[in-house]
């Protein structure tokens, strides 16, 4: 007989309609209610499914796990407020999947853990970039000794003016919030890094600053600092109107007066406490050396990460633009531009072999799919390992937090440092 699990999702933001969709979707979950500040972004999640799915506010959240008999809640509210539901949820008797971050402090890691060992309960972190198919050939090569032993990892992810400047609109801008990009986007590719690796952190050092946004850097390179927000201004590239977008008018614009959270900050503004260049050094357990360089101001949007190893070299190079388009400027109806990967594997002493080259697919890569499929128990456990727990969660975790306490202190930060913090061996 199917088990049908009964789901809840916290945070109805514009992520929290991939998995509304999915559970709406799916023979083996049902989606039973939201949670959410915003009566407006219920109700409009509600429209989209067409469904009548009950509604309630963060303060009720313990009582909603009861009365509707959750299994299951889906965690997609600001990062700063993860540990809290997470353990919530845990001690209710909930499994639970977060958005990455699992949380954005030592604090929240330390409670998360101690809440999942007293109750037994799971924590899956949604780390999609898994499922992409290059990714997974990347992992196979890896595994099956393509290029021996892993010595050095390069790793360049670009951020365009588009996708990059939006985490400087929105909540994500406050250090406070997010944990900065180290935590919040990087956690992606760390987790990937170790992954591929098959082995967590051990030394992190980090450089990185606010250079291009933000009011003073706007000052210095012309930029136009002097309005508060994108919606009604014209003129400027870096400006998101939210009225020019009906998603983003009705989950955001619409439910203004009762939060007062403004999804289009000018990017040029005061008060963004994050940075937007970024390198870190990781030395992992086994050896291996990560260079990784987070740049959020390109023209145009994608990665490059290189393996160097005992017998050879793989290297991955995507391109998911060739520059940045505004979202809210594409024509209705249509779509950016697909991006496209390349992988290469060249031996020693041999010529480079290119393994694919292929247009990527939507959803990150195809991985959004993937993974939902795998999380609501529609398709069987991948076999290389897809799905992160609570330990990949914090592993990714390691190293942002290092990485930050290495910004700010400018030494190298053994991760072994915050496991003791957190309560857990290295």
């Amino acid at each position: 007989m199917m088990v049908v699990r009964r789901y809840a999702i916290v945070g109805l933001g514009s992520r929290a309609g991939l998995f509304a969709r999915a559970l709406a979707g799916s023979p083996r979950a049902e989606l039973a209610t939201f949670c959410d500040s915003s009566e407006t972004r219920m109700r409009v999640h509600n429209g989209w499914l067409g469904t009548a799915v009950p509604g309630y506010r963060p303060d009720d959240f313990t009582a909603m796990l009861a009365k509707e008999r959750i299994d299951v809640v889906v965690v997609c509210t600001p990062d700063h407020t993860h540990a809290d539901y997470v353990v919530a949820a845990l001690e209710a008797g909930c499994d639970v999947v977060t958005e990455k971050p699992m949380t954005t402090d030592v604090d929240g890691a330390r409670r998360i853990l101690a809440a999942r060992r007293a109750t037994g309960r799971s924590v899956r972190v949604t780390f999609n970039y898994r499922y992409n198919p290059v990714h997974r050939r990347v992992r196979e090569l890896l595994e099956t000794g393509a290029i021996g032993e892993v010595g050095s990892v390069e790793f360049s992810w670009l951020l365009d003016t588009a996708h990059g400047a939006d985490y400087f609109r929105r909540w994500h801008r406050d250090k406070a919030n997010s944990g900065g990009l180290l935590v919040h986007k990087s956690g992606h590719h760390f987790d990937l890094v170790n992954w591929w690796l098959g082995s967590g952190p051990e030394t992190v050092f980090a450089l990185g600053r606010l250079f291009f946004y933000g009011e003073e850097n706007g000052r210095k390179h012309g930029q136009r600092t002097e309005y508060v927000r994108g919606t009604g201004t014209t003129g400027d590239p870096f400006a998101l109107d939210l009225d020019r977008s009906p998603r983003l008018r009705a989950l955001y614009r619409d439910a203004e007066t009762e939060d007062g959270y403004l999804r289009d900050r000018n990017v040029f503004a005061p008060g963004i406490t994050i940075e937007d260049d970024l390198s870190v050094l990781v030395r992992h357990r086994g050896g291996a050396v990560l260079n990784y360089h987070l740049h959020a101001y390109s023209p145009r949007e994608g990665y490059r990460v290189a393996f160097s190893g005992s017998e050879g070299r793989l290297e991955l190079d995507v391109r998911e633009n060739e520059h940045a388009a505004s979202i809210a400027d594409l024509p209705p109806g249509t779509r950016p531009e697909p991006g496209r990967a390349r992988l290469t594997l060249q031996r020693l002493w041999a010529p480079p072999e290119v393994v694919l080259d292929q247009v990527l697919g939507e959803g990150h890569g195809g991985g959004d799919e993937r993974m939902l499929a795998e999380l609501l128990g529609d398709a069987e456990p991948d076999a290389l390992g897809c799905a992160a727990d609570h330990d990949a969660g914090l592993a990714a975790l390691l190293t942002g937090l290092a990485a930050n306490r290495s910004l700010a202190s400018g030494r190298p930060v053994a991760v072994a440092e915050l496991l003791a913090e957190i309560g857990e061996r290295a």
